[in-house]
């Protein structure tokens, strides 16, 4: 899930900012960590708004700084560097860099249907399956409508009704079936039209078992986490747990206002997000993937121009710019006036991420909140402060 599958809230809770903690881990010496004041005290601010605590990683060339701000655990320890999250959407580079090296082992062509592969799956109103192509689901411009968007699935996990469904496990083909109870949005590759849908990325990660046979779990491991020696990044496939070390991850469930409660949400099924938000990982190992993939060391030449071969993002998806465009898994934001970056930003209940990176791979920033409300121009800030500095 992204930014814009769910509404973000100001909440201040006084026992969150009694126990805000702040503090610097591992800045490879002290003119580093004055480099970074500024990237602090945005950390600071989105703490001070109510959010339990959040880390920080970058790497800027061999420059490595790691910022701290609140806490792991509401009343109890601060947050610490190296801790596993739910990285949510930033799953999507992850998918998206299977199917382009399954491309370029032959196995299939980004412009191959998803009716070919997947035969019968997409049947609804307004639906062409054999001109939506693995592309169109790459760049979100299938006209697919998003699952998680259907008020019936959210309404599944909002409020007390988690609890009753936090370890209910979802089939791939169900949360597909969810979404094409609605009409299409638009057609496959309508000019002007570009809608974020997760179900794109279950298509893709169904199209990935069916291309190779293997679990969609075991083609990441394979392609992106052992040949990156990702070490701390893990597909969980059906376990709801989050392997420690990791902050408890904290959510509001989509209950809006300044009296909303704060559930602790750290176990549940990934099988709701699955190859569209999945993965558990660390900032260190997401800021080595991004790093090494925006320096073309992942994908072949031809791949890796395809990735970054971009469309425009169209409407308000509540997360980004009207000026960003998106390419294959990827999106290009624009922080400023001259100031761009590409990455990706992700949210799942309990936990709001954003990871970001110049064009050269060069300079590299991943962030984690550890709760899923406040305001996005708050992490828009951190990104600023680090990457448009004038």
């Amino acid at each position: 899930m992204d930014h814009s599958h769910r509404s973000l809230i100001v909440l201040a809770s006084a026992g969150v900012l009694a126990a805000a903690a702040t503090g610097l881990a591992l800045a490879d010496s002290p003119g580093t960590a004055r480099a970074h004041t500024r990237t602090q005290a945005a950390l600071d601010a989105i703490v001070r708004q109510g959010t339990p605590g959040v880390i920080a990683e970058v790497k800027n060339g061999d420059h490595r700084w790691n910022g701290t701000a609140g806490v792991a655990e509401i009343g109890g320890r601060p947050r610490a560097s190296g801790e596993r999250f739910r990285i949510a959407s930033m799953t999507k580079p992850f998918t998206a860099t299977v199917l382009l090296k399954l491309e370029a082992d032959g196995e299939l062509s980004l412009d191959d249907s998803v009716e070919r592969w997947l035969p019968g799956v997409v049947r609804g109103t307004g639906y062409h399956p054999e001109k939506i192509t693995i592309r169109r689901l790459l760049n979100h411009t299938s006209g697919i409508f998003n699952y998680n968007n259907d008020e019936g699935f959210r309404a599944r996990y909002a409020g007390d009704e988690f609890d009753k469904n936090r370890h209910t496990r979802i089939a791939p083909r169900e949360l597909v079936n969810i979404a094409l109870t609605h009409p299409a949005v638009f057609q496959p590759g309508e000019r002007g039209r570009w809608e974020y849908s997760d179900t794109n990325y279950i298509l893709a990660g169904m199209v990935i078992e069916k291309v190779t046979g293997n679990s969609f779990a075991d083609e990441v491991k394979e392609k992106v986490i052992k040949p990156l020696e990702l070490s701390d990044t893990i597909v969980p496939g059906t376990s709801p747990q989050l392997p420690p070390p990791h902050a408890v991850h904290y959510s509001t469930l989509f209950e809006d206002g300044p009296n909303a409660k704060i559930r602790d949400v750290t176990e549940f099924s990934p099988t709701v997000a699955w190859s569209a938000g999945e993965i558990i990982s660390t900032t260190a190992d997401v800021n080595t993937f991004l790093s090494r993939l925006m320096r073309g060391d992942v994908l072949p030449p031809a791949q890796h121009r395809a990735m970054f071969r971009t469309v425009r993002v169209e409407g308000a998806d509540g997360h980004g710019g009207a000026k960003d465009r998106y390419g294959l898994g990827i999106r290009k934001f624009r922080l400023g006036k001259g100031c761009w970056v590409w990455g990706h930003g992700g949210m799942l209940p309990g936990s709001a991420s954003r990871t970001a990176a110049t064009r050269d791979g060069q300079h590299v920033l991943t962030m984690n909140r550890n709760g899923d409300w406040g305001e996005q121009k708050l992490e828009d800030a951190v990104l600023k402060t680090e990457f448009c500095r004038q």
